[in-house]
């Protein structure tokens, strides 16, 4: 079993836990920063890489937030390359890339009727990926690592958070690009 069937798992279960009440009170999801550790699997890379987020969560309407996110990861990796004048060999380089945008969730846990202690969402993000690479020293080939990827960065997620304190709890995050888990902090 894979990594993402054992996260789809998880988050099922979850879901399925936290469906085990009505749920009469209202609701609010902004105030809330969350701060977690991941991973991303990115086939120019060819591995999971560990990540770091973290967003903060303003209410928009009712059942929606904003969240201002900013994500790290960085990795080494090698490029085979040589011409005339420098041998054919493994060159390392390092990248460190920054995704910064705005993630849009939305709060289903009025339709589902979960109980207080249970949050379950579906979100999406937009934003622009800094990158910066270094290489060895004396690699003069082509510079660009990953011609396929733009400046744009787009997500979709599905989450749940479970409710330890008014003010902390546990968040499980999955997504088409990085998957998260982490802890909220309710302001």
């Amino acid at each position: 079993m894979n990594t993402l069937n054992i996260k789809i798992a998880i988050l099922a279960l979850l879901i399925n836990q936290g469906l085990n009440a009505q749920n009469t009170e209202s609701r609010s999801y902004g105030k809330t920063l969350n701060a977690g550790v991941g991973i991303g699997y990115y086939s120019h890379v060819g591995y999971s890489i560990p990540v770091l987020h973290a967003n903060y969560e303003i209410d928009v309407a009712k059942n929606f937030t904003l969240a201002p996110f900013i994500t790290y990861y960085g990795f080494k990796n090698n490029y085979y390359w040589g011409n005339q004048n420098r041998p054919f060999k493994y060159y390392e380089y390092t990248e460190t890339v920054i995704p910064i945008g705005v993630k849009g969730s939305y709060y289903f846990d009025d339709v589902l009727n979960a109980n207080s202690k249970w949050d379950f969402y579906l979100a999406g993000s937009l934003g622009f990926v800094f990158r910066r690479t270094k290489w060895e020293d004396g690699y003069e080939g082509s510079k660009i690592i990953n011609q396929g990827t733009g400046a744009l960065y787009l997500d979709a997620h599905i989450g749940a958070e479970y409710h330890l304190t008014n003010k902390t709890g546990l968040f499980l995050d999955l997504s088409s690009g990085v998957s998260t888990i982490g802890l909220s902090f309710h302001l």
